[in-house]
């Protein structure tokens, strides 16, 4: 019987001993990141949340479209031209002229909102009309 009692109170100390470390190694942990620190799962999402914002500015997010006839014998406004440009306005315009017989199509690139290529009327109107309303 004295050794039932020996070897349940042995096993109590053990047991509290494991408590009283655990217990040391999570306070431990609380005190270095602060009484006010979010958890590491929030950290953790407002750090993705950051970094697809930065990559988003970098994305076709100004689109615009201007549809007209290039020639004055032909209808349908089968021409067209598109803006494609991310928040710093730099991206690509795409034009398309429809004529009876062909159809050419143009790319020019656009930085900061202005292209180094000669545009025609309609290509600045596209990029106009893709820019934000400030």
């Amino acid at each position: 019987m004295l050794a039932l009692t020996l070897l349940s109170l042995l096993t109590a100390v053990v047991a509290l001993v494991l408590a009283a470390l655990a217990w040391r190694r999570t306070t431990t942990a609380d005190r270095a990141e602060g009484p006010d620190a979010p958890p590491a799962d929030v950290l953790g999402l407002r750090q993705e949340v950051a970094a697809l914002s930065s990559e988003s500015k970098q994305t076709f997010r100004h689109l615009a479209v201007v549809r007209y006839d290039a020639f004055g014998d032909m209808g349908g406004h089968l021409s067209w031209s598109l803006a494609l440009l991310d928040n710093a306005g730099n991206g690509v315009v795409l034009t398309s002229i429809h004529g009876r017989s062909d159809a050419r199509t143009y790319a020019k690139s656009v930085t900061d909102w202005t292209s180094d290529a000669q545009l025609s009327p309609e290509e600045e109107e596209a990029i106009a009309s893709a820019r934000p309303k400030r």
